[in-house]
């Protein structure tokens, strides 16, 4: 007879570690994956979600790290085994990314043979000593884990995470809880509205009483990756264009005037060793995230394309706004005025939008405003008020100068009745890091020990525990 699961009765120590173990919390994202203890107040690793390939005589092989992934080897690729729409598509390089996120900075790798280190005579003792060490020793052995997960990921994907968990990695334990839902948490928030910028797609997850409310979770492109996308619209229209050649193609530069032409020499690369498109387009990426950081800023108080309480444009207002200097890895530097608006303005205004054959523009649902007013139509019309009086607003895109204020501007103008109000961590690192912070937070609770689901209870109702569990 199968065994009833239940919540309320904590499992055996032997079947989830116990207290003196530490849960190990792993985040993934599209941009990168994070992974620390339970109890620590950021995650320990933190690596590329990307990963490079590179061809060698035996076949390509992957290079995970942070370092190998910006390193111009011959012919190197860039790859990502999640999608845009944060889903995984390659589970098994998925997979290989996520352990090397946990052995390379959090637990011990497997112990060599001695056999083969050429330290030991061959022996039959130690023949017997080492029999079986492979199958025994395993990334997760004696740790918890708690992963998060996207609001609008399918059963099948959630079944495989608990499966990589257990059989991959001899997990103990493991639990599985949405994104939106810990980053409530770190806010310190049972109910909240999360919106969460990140690189290639913004969620928004109403969380009411510690459950998200799947009716009101949506998500669009509007991200980091958009506005990168804008900035190279913008370079590219500029008269005279705004070079974008990343720092691995610059072997010296010369010091020249604002907006006069760059003086670089570049470097070659011998023919057939050329690293691949996607290598470039990585490292471009790098330089529009330090333009982003430094020079872009979300415009208030109105719509850039409206009009002021003078009779002017915004537009001519921000024309009178100080200017920000940037310069490009090749030592071509302009100051930036309007532009440094324009780039993040058709997140708020659809009419704002740049577009081109390969980058058509939004519709008008999939700006910020009404994505919110879309997720708030679908819930409860009595617990709106509670939720747009505790808005939580994470992701490393909403650090962005002005975001904040003008998201507050915007939502007081659809909802001029209920108060509103935003929670946004000051520091970079609690933004950045908001939803593993949560299942830092959740996972050392003493009282979160009865909810771990234990090797042995999916060992006797398999993978699909996790949907009856995991809510």
């Amino acid at each position: 007879m199968t065994a009833t699961l239940s919540n309320t009765t904590a499992p055996n120590t032997a079947d989830y570690g116990g207290d003196e173990i530490s849960a190990l919390v792993l985040d993934p994202g599209y941009s990168v994956t994070r992974g620390g203890f339970a109890g620590e107040d950021v995650p320990k690793s933190v690596i590329p979600s990307f990963y490079g390939i590179v061809p060698t005589v035996n076949g390509p092989k992957h290079l995970y790290g942070e370092n190998p992934v910006h390193t111009p080897l011959p012919n190197i690729e860039i790859g990502n085994p999640v999608s845009q729409n944060g889903v995984v598509e390659d589970w098994d390089t998925a997979t290989q990314l996520w352990e090397y996120a946990i052995t390379s900075r959090l637990t011990n790798t497997k112990p060599s043979n001695p056999l083969t280190n050429g330290l030991n005579d061959k022996t039959d003792d130690l023949k017997q000593e080492m029999e079986g060490v492979e199958t025994q020793e395993r990334p997760l052995d004696e740790n918890p884990l708690l992963m998060s997960e996207t609001g609008w990921n399918a059963g099948k994907g959630r079944e495989k995470l608990i499966e990589i968990a257990m059989e991959n990695w001899g997990s103990p334990a493991f639990w599985l809880a949405r994104s939106g839902v810990l980053s409530a948490f770190s806010a310190g928030k049972a109910s909240a509205l999360v919106i969460d910028v990140g690189a290639a797609s913004t969620s928004i997850t109403p969380v009411h009483d510690g459950l998200m409310l799947k009716k009101g979770t949506l998500r669009c492109p509007l991200a980091g990756n958009y506005i990168s996308d804008q900035l190279r619209l913008i370079f590219s229209t500029s008269q005279p264009s705004v070079p974008l050649t990343p720092h691995y193609l610059i072997n010296s530069k010369t010091p020249v005037d604002a907006g006069a032409p760059s003086q670089a020499s570049y470097r070659t690369f011998p023919a057939g060793t050329e690293p691949r498109p996607s290598f470039r387009a990585m490292q471009e990426e790098r330089i529009l995230t330090e333009f982003k950081e430094s020079v872009v800023a979300v415009w208030s108080p109105g719509r850039l394309g409206g009009h002021n309480q003078h009779g002017g444009t915004n537009l001519d207002s921000a024309r009178t706004q100080n200017a920000r200097p940037f310069e490009m890895p090749d030592g071509y530097n302009q100051l930036f005025g309007v532009e440094r608006y324009r780039a993040t303005e058709s997140l708020f205004d659809v009419k704002m939008a740049l577009s081109d054959a390969s980058h058509p523009a939004p519709t008008p649902n999939q700006t910020l405003p009404q994505m919110i007013a879309q997720s708030l139509s679908q819930i409860d019309v009595d617990i709106r008020p509670h939720l747009l009086s505790n808005v939580v607003v994470v992701g490393g895109s909403s650090l962005i100068y002005g975001f904040n204020e003008r998201l507050k501007q915007e939502l007081e103008a659809m909802y001029p009745g209920p108060r509103v109000r935003i929670f946004s961590p000051g520091s970079v690192v609690e933004r950045k890091f908001s939803s593993w912070i949560g299942g830092s937070i959740l996972a050392s609770l003493g009282t979160f020990h009865q909810m771990w689901i234990s090797k042995k209870e999916y060992d006797e109702h398999g993978p699909g525990i996790v949907e009856k569990r995991c809510k």
